[in-house]
């Protein structure tokens, strides 16, 4: 493309960056929707945050997506905030607005949206979420908001399970979240569970690694999502898959969490056919597969 005084500019504020797929997204719907648009990642230092949403809102960038560690510090910086993205506590989408930037969070609706492209429904489930994080927050609101019928949080340390349990469920006004602590998983109930790993636990290079290694529990799994996409299998997907569950790695929920930012920038709806575009380029850079 040719970049000159029309081109708008977008970008992710994070640290690091440098590894990040975002460009790919975005550059590649640039190209195929014919927008002049451009992405690019910044290296942000800590306690910098509030500086480069100044800055950026002053170089006319269009909008930004924010990454590790800046999703929560972000939030004072913005003149407003969506509601999603207020209940979640955490910010990744930034949209210009004439005072200032709009903060939203769309990682949870890009999970949701890659959960529906698989053909995964929350509603009436009974769901387990590994990890009580900045992810796993998220995932344990989206589970409730879409109806779940039981969350069970398991995490390393129970105090923070508990604790967001107790945010998640006053805020939906129902005990649908239940904190327990990482080794009490046999105390979970009979039957079949969808699982949401959301934890780095797996994370390349540690791909041998899993929260939890023992093969009973792999038994309660009926499908398992790992929000990690490198490696493309992680073992808590193998070892799902071993015990006749079906696994799902975190690409399409990166991709969607991409798109659906794309969409509120440049006010266009990314038609299936085009993410399946940019889906595709993505697995074959991961897999080193055309």
């Amino acid at each position: 493309m040719e970049i000159n005084g029309k081109t708008r500019v977008c970008g992710l504020l994070g640290n690091p960056v440098e590894h990040t797929l975002s460009p790919m997204i975005h550059n590649t719907l640039a190209k195929i929707l014919g927008h002049d648009m451009v992405y690019v990642p910044f290296l942000v230092e800590p306690g910098r945050v509030a500086e480069a949403v100044t800055g950026s809102l002053a170089l006319n960038l269009l909008g930004l997506n924010v990454t590790v560690p800046y999703k929560s510090e972000v939030i004072a910086s913005l003149q407003e905030m969506d509601d999603l993205a207020g209940n979640i506590g955490a910010v990744n989408t930034l949209v210009r607005t004439e005072g200032g930037y709009k903060g939203y969070n769309t990682d949870m609706e890009g999970l949701y949206r890659a959960m529906t492209d698989e053909g995964i429904s929350m509603e009436g489930e009974q769901i387990i979420v590994l990890g009580a994080g900045g992810a796993a927050r998220a995932v344990a609101y989206l589970c409730a908001v879409k109806g779940a019928d039981r969350v069970y949080m398991l995490n390393r340390t129970l105090g923070k399970a508990q604790t967001v349990a107790g945010e998640v469920n006053r805020t939906m006004g129902r005990d649908v979240i239940v904190p327990m602590a990482m080794e009490e998983y046999n105390k979970l109930p009979e039957g079949k569970f969808l699982a949401v790993q959301g934890t780095s636990v797996g994370l390349a290079p540690h791909v041998d690694d899993v929260v939890i290694a023992d093969e009973v529990f792999y038994e309660k799994i009926h499908t398992g999502f790992d929000l990690i996409y490198s490696p493309w299998e992680t073992r808590f997907m193998k070892m799902t898959k071993a015990h006749g569950g079906r696994a799902y790695n975190g690409l399409k929920m990166l991709l969607y969490q991409g798109i659906i930012a794309y969409e509120l920038w440049n006010r266009v709806s990314v038609s299936k056919e085009d993410a399946q575009v940019v889906y595709e380029k993505l697995k074959a850079h991961l897999t080193g597969k055309v």
